[in-house]
């Protein structure tokens, strides 16, 4: 299972640090088991996810193909979420950081590879 870490950027501000799934397992394992989330968890190439085996409710948003947010929900644990169509990107994170990051609908978001590079400014 691999994941590569990276940043979340919106109108040349960091919003978080996050891990890109890479492969098959570890988007299937997702943030499944966890207790706490530290930044957010992106999969690339998505429409859709789920909360089966989450521990704790999960903020969700899904990106176009250029980044545009199209859609954030709230996701109690042990449930299945309506796919977007139009989405290519998820990301999620713990309940109430979209809130703290200011992430909403409309918004831009660029996922910058973190090559061991300290934050962008």
């Amino acid at each position: 299972m691999t994941s590569h870490s990276a940043w979340l950027v919106t109108e040349g501000r960091v919003l978080a640090s996050a891990e890109v799934a890479n492969d098959r397992a570890s988007r299937r394992k997702g943030l499944c088991g966890q207790t706490r989330i530290d930044g957010a968890f992106v999969i690339r190439h998505c429409r859709w996810v789920h909360t089966f085996g989450m521990r704790i409710p999960i903020d969700v948003a899904y990106l176009d193909a250029n980044g545009n947010v199209l859609k954030t929900v709230l996701m109690h644990k042990f449930r299945l979420g309506a796919p977007v169509w139009q989405a290519r990107t998820v990301i999620e994170a713990e309940k109430g950081a979209f809130a703290r990051w200011g992430i909403q609908v409309g918004n831009k978001i660029e996922v910058r590879d973190n090559t061991n590079e300290a934050a962008p400014q």
